[in-house]
């Protein structure tokens, strides 16, 4: 499912780089996850009935307290950097991940999570700057608002991991989408004022949207609150790390772009960094 996820938001990335571009970014993101909320519940009405209650509406709407501006940060940030950049800096949450355990659940980090995190974060570089014709990373508001997102993205995925054990995961789902879209409806409102709608009549970012809300919002991120039920925050954040590893297959795959030397690096990077994770400590721990 964490695999899963990536993919889905290795292909995400082109898709909210171009509509952003003619949609306000708070708009984008409150809609997106808005809608994506109702939609699960009515999917899952019968489920929420037989299982919310006041813990886990409140775990829920705690969750999409902090899911809302590490998603709000990224859409937003992608109108001041590349989307090489973008991606390099978002992946840094995989880094991230451990010590932000670390301060919220006491979880020490071991010598393996650090070691892997550094290996997927060179591997993420390595994927990002292929074929980019950028020998160094320039530090603008651009990167500084993709750098927040990132460090926002690693706490929701520490919060979730803390707060959906013994909990429904899917209804979880359903009450953190809601709250985060309202809350990036509320900044869209204040900041933009009333979008035009009519937007939407424009096939590209209809079926844009469709993309966002049903399998960007939906799938993945249902399949990230359950992986993250089942697989420690460190080495959960390394399987999603490989969002940059799905993003450029599928830019070579069906956008024509050519596999650089550079980019098979980082696909090696990364999954030394999995193997590292998942399987030196189970051999040090072998009698």
């Amino acid at each position: 499912m964490l695999l899963g996820a990536a993919a889905i938001w290795g292909l995400s990335i082109c898709i909210i780089k171009d509509t952003v571009a003619i949609f306000p970014p708070a708009w984008l993101m409150g809609l997106r996850f808005f809608l994506a909320g109702i939609l699960l519940a009515v999917i899952l009405r019968k489920r929420i009935a037989q299982r919310l209650d006041k813990e886990t509406l409140a775990a829920g709407v705690l969750i999409g307290i902090v899911l809302a501006p590490a998603y709000l940060l990224n859409t937003s940030g992608l109108q001041f950097t590349t989307a090489s950049k973008g991606t390099f800096l978002t992946g840094t949450y995989s880094i991230m991940v451990p010590f932000i355990a670390w301060a919220v659940s006491h979880q020490r980090p071991t010598r393996y999570n650090i070691a892997a995190a550094l290996l997927a974060l060179a591997g993420i570089g390595f994927i990002s700057f292929s074929g980019a014709g950028e020998v160094s990373l320039s530090f603008g508001i651009g990167e500084a608002v993709m750098l927040a997102s990132a460090f926002f993205l690693g706490l929701h995925m520490v919060v979730s991991a803390k707060l959906s054990d013994g909990r429904d995961a899917l209804v979880l789902s359903a009450i953190q989408f809601i709250v985060a879209g309202i809350v990036g409806m509320a900044i869209g409102a204040a900041h933009d004022g009333v979008p035009n709608l009519a937007t939407f009549a424009s096939p590209d970012v209809f079926w844009s949207m469709v993309y966002l809300i049903v399998f960007a919002s939906c799938v993945a991120l249902c399949f990230q609150n359950i992986g993250v039920k089942h697989v420690a925050a460190a080495p959960a954040a390394l399987f999603l790390s490989t969002e940059s590893l799905f993003g450029v297959t599928f830019a070579v795959l069906f956008f024509g772009d050519t596999l650089t030397a550079t980019a098979v690096v980082g696909f090696a990077l990364i999954a030394c960094a999995i193997v590292v994770s998942e399987t030196l400590p189970l051999k040090k721990d072998r009698p």
